[in-house]
């Protein structure tokens, strides 16, 4: 199994260790790539590791990066204003191609979804250097949903060499559009691994809005932010919110309100004077996590929240028309219900009255990860440029896990 670079010698007598290039951009990407580098910078002997950031978030990008104690090695700080997934493709498949002329890496390691991820992988196929896809694999085969996300991974999947799958329904998904088996490694999901070193039991909240809440009352967490929930969709979950508030006096929730000025206005039409509803800033991520391990279940259209509340024994009701995680669906530890008014208060309304449907929820196995999935990923690597002589054990598949994985024949053209 070669990559489409430079030949790499695969016997111990190699002499230059395997630089990798880590790229990244965005909060998301950056907690799940946090622990492939820890692990990476933790066998210095076996690998040179490079970070890579384009920044297309900012703010919230450094907010990561300073709790995992990461040092870029170059910062492309592409984020301007007001801009477009054009503006953002273009700028970081400039500068990442500057950075790996400069760097001149063995293998190139980009994540999941984003822009970034798409653009990492393609300028790295320019220069023709090996790709390595973490979490790969996640499909729902519909172009739009969630948008630009399927596009940029499908894209991704089609140019990467090394395919690090999250769970086996992933890298069933990969293995239907021809990828050969041998360069697909079912790793489990590297946000297990961010999540549980850093939920901590005695963790103080510096917000005071979360430092006074009550969580003898139940908590829901929400949080909403995709393009294709922007407008009327978003609108009807806000509504569906303040109902369920009106009717269930036990409650609190608290949002966590993103920086997006059309999200921003919805909520201030939609949910001014809603009673027992905290609105506060975007969270660091340790705040994050800490406030969702408290809260009694989350409401959201994020993706990787799918795969952290169940780790935390929290039921998530997704609010999104498909899922490229649906693993969580057949486990029971998540339900799809999407945007519609009515679905929303039904869901959140059995959940808050029926002890038996939350306890199902709630205690059913997780299927994405165990912890060590930076560690399978780094033995990967390791059998890749032939230090190691043996492929790693895959994360164990949940029972039932066969049975989920998406149709390529649903594809929405």
């Amino acid at each position: 199994m070669e990559g489409r670079g430079r030949p790499v010698a695969r016997t111990k007598k190699t002499v230059r260790r395997p630089v990798i290039a880590c790229v990244f951009g965005t909060r998301p990407e950056a907690i799940k790539m946090a622990p492939v580098i820890l692990e990476l910078a933790a066998a210095p002997m076996r690998f040179a590791c490079r970070v890579v950031v384009t920044a297309q978030h900012r703010e919230m990008l450094d907010q990561v990066l300073s709790l995992f104690h990461i040092r870029p090695d170059l910062d492309l700080n592409i984020m301007e204003e007001g801009q477009s997934l054009t503006d953002i493709t273009v700028r970081a498949l400039r500068g990442l191609g500057e950075a790996y002329a400069s760097l001149r890496p063995d293998l190139v390691l980009v994540h999941g979804d984003t822009t970034t991820t798409f653009a990492g992988a393609l300028a790295a196929f320019y220069q023709q250097l090996p790709v390595g896809h973490v979490e790969a694999g996640l499909r729902t085969y519909r172009k739009d949903a969630p948008f630009p996300e399927e596009m940029n991974r499908h894209l991704t999947g089609v140019l990467a060499d090394l395919h690090f799958a999250p769970t086996a329904a992933a890298a069933a998904n990969l293995e239907r559009e021809g990828v050969p088996p041998e360069r697909i490694f079912v790793t489990g999901n590297t946000v297990i691994d961010a999540l549980l070193r850093s939920v901590r039991p005695g963790f103080r909240f510096q917000d005071p809005a979360l430092a006074s809440l009550d969580f003898g009352r139940r908590v829901i967490l929400v949080t909403t932010h995709r393009r294709e929930n922007w407008g009327e969709p978003m609108r009807r979950i806000f509504r569906a919110l303040r109902e369920v508030l009106l009717a269930h006096p036990d409650v609190t929730v608290v949002f966590p309100v993103h920086k997006n000025p059309r999200i921003r206005q919805l909520v201030a039409t939609e949910l001014a004077q809603c009673p027992r509803l905290v609105l506060c800033e975007p969270l660091d991520y340790a705040s994050f996590v800490n406030l969702m391990a408290r809260a009694y279940l989350v409401l959201t259209d994020s993706g990787g929240l799918q795969e952290e509340a169940p780790s935390l024994g929290k039921p998530v009701l997704v609010l999104r028309e498909a899922t490229e995680r649906p693993e969580a669906l057949a486990a029971g530890t998540a339900v799809l219900v999407g945007t519609k008014k009515e679905n929303i208060v039904r869901e959140l309304g059995r959940l808050l009255t029926d002890e038996i449907a939350y306890q199902k929820m709630a205690t059913a196995v997780n299927p994405y990860g165990d912890g060590l999935a930076a560690v399978r990923i780094r033995q990967a690597l390791e059998f890749y440029f032939g230090l190691r002589k043996e492929r790693p054990q895959p994360f164990p598949a949940p029972p039932r896990e066969e049975k989920v994985a998406a149709r390529k024949d649903s594809w929405h053209r």
